[in-house]
């Protein structure tokens, strides 16, 4: 199912057969970005309009602290679980270990936009039926948290990370990728890393 596509990429991994199945794993940043911002800005008027004052405010960090949660929970226990079946390891391959295995793919360094989008309606399908207060304020801070996440994440393997900030994130996420040993799965705070002693330390 895995085979080298050396026209389209000198070292992209080839996940589909098919073509089309194969168009649906690659998203260019332009394009992600372009959608996730516009849904960014759909829940910050929705937001502002259902919500006021400091519900805005606590929904917006609340729905923000899920998605770091999220962002950390799912890279390190579902990302990079081990399984010992052959369908079972495709299927993080799938997932994440394509990335790993060529972590400089500019079209893999965010999630596809046939993935990212049905899971952003479903969560935001969640908020809405789930009873807490200020719901839209939420699903708004999970949404931006994940904008700057994946951004953050493509900017730490396509560019050279200008300013101190930039540097320091992308120095954290590439050692999870070339160091001996597992962690940093943290990608946009990396503190959370050092909160849950995951952190890759450098002699």
């Amino acid at each position: 199912m895995m085979v080298r596509n050396l026209r389209a990429h000198p070292t992209r991994v080839r996940l589909f057969r098919n073509k089309w199945l194969e168009l649906t794993t690659l998203t260019p940043f332009p394009l992600f970005f372009s959608v996730w911002i516009l849904i960014d800005i759909l829940a910050a008027v929705t937001a502002f309009q259902a919500d006021t004052g400091w519900g805005i405010l606590i929904g917006f960090m609340a729905g923000l602290l899920v998605w770091l949660l999220f962002e950390y929970v799912a890279h390190r226990y579902l990302f990079h679980l081990s399984l010992s079946s052959v369908m079972g390891r495709h299927l993080i391959f799938l997932i994440h270990g394509n990335h790993h295995e060529d972590p400089k793919d500019p079209l893999r360094s965010i999630m596809p936009l046939t993935v990212s989008l049905p899971l952003g309606f479903l969560i935001w399908f969640s908020w809405c039926h789930s009873g807490i207060p200020a719901h839209d304020s939420a699903f708004f801070g999970f949404a931006a948290g994940y904008t700057v996440y994946d951004t953050v994440h493509w900017s730490c393997h396509q560019t050279s990370s200008h300013g101190r900030l930039a540097r320091v994130l992308r120095k954290h996420h590439l050692l999870h990728h070339h160091a001996p040993i597992h962690g940093n799965y943290a990608t946009t705070v990396p503190l959370l890393d050092r909160i849950f002693r995951t952190h890759i330390k450098i002699r």
